[in-house]
């Protein structure tokens, strides 16, 4: 049976409901996946990465670890 997206990645979908994930370059930064609040950059990752759930799941590592500290 497949996981949802909240089972997978508990900590995303807990953090869009008041920051948001943004995922693909652009002009400002060069990694491929970022971690907002309304108070700015959280977390960045790095510029590839072999696969989305690859960079999903270290997006969810790092909100964990925000929510920690």
């Amino acid at each position: 049976m497949a996981e949802t997206f909240e089972e997978r990645y508990p900590n995303i979908a807990g953090w869009v409901r008041d920051g948001w994930i943004e995922i693909g370059r652009d002009d400002y930064s060069g990694s491929f996946i970022r971690v907002l609040d309304a108070g700015g950059m959280v977390w960045e990752g790095d510029e590839r990465y072999a696969t989305a759930d690859e960079a999903l799941a270290e997006a969810d590592k790092a909100i964990a670890a925000w929510l920690e500290w």
